[in-house]
């Protein structure tokens, strides 16, 4: 019996017949694909792209160097150098990120107590040399200058689950 349904399947093109319909259906559907470069799909605000350093409304930056970040990044690419200030606090002289050891846990973020180092929202960052996936104090600054409207409006979202 299971020989004959087998060798009816195949004489008459059942597969086949089945995956035209298949086709046929969502021929005429409208198309989910994107003109990438010029139109682009909305990004989560828990989305966890290029870092970025903040800085207080002020200017000054946010960091504290308590090196909370340092300690549980778990590839270890996170080196924090700090120094004394005249006042007593303490502020960082370098903050490296090898953005090619990195690996996006987003555990930096949930450590730092005073929302200094973030993940994000910029997913377009592609190199062409290694070199350049190693961030230092200023490009990680810089980023954080560029992208501070959106990071802060995404903090915001998400800052009833945190």
């Amino acid at each position: 019996m299971v020989s004959l349904l087998k060798l009816l399947k195949s004489f008459f093109l059942l597969e086949l017949l089945k995956g035209l319909s298949l086709t046929l259906k969502y021929l005429f559907k409208p198309k989910v694909t994107i003109n990438y470069p010029y139109e682009k799909n909305p990004i989560s605000s828990r989305f966890r792209g290029e870092h970025a350093l903040r800085r207080y409304p002020n200017g000054e930056e946010r960091c504290i160097a308590c090196k909370l970040c340092e300690a549980v990044c778990p590839a270890q690419a996170i080196v924090i150098e700090a120094e004394p200030r005249p006042d007593g606090s303490r502020r960082t002289t370098r903050y490296d990120i090898d953005m090619t050891k990195c690996i996006y846990c987003g555990f930096c973020e949930e450590a730092c107590p005073v929302d200094a180092i973030v993940e994000g929202p910029n997913f377009e960052f592609s190199t062409e040399t290694r070199q350049e996936l190693f961030y230092d104090k200023e490009r990680l600054l810089a980023n954080g200058d560029r992208w501070e409207d959106e990071i802060s409006k995404n903090l915001q979202k998400e800052d009833k689950f945190r």
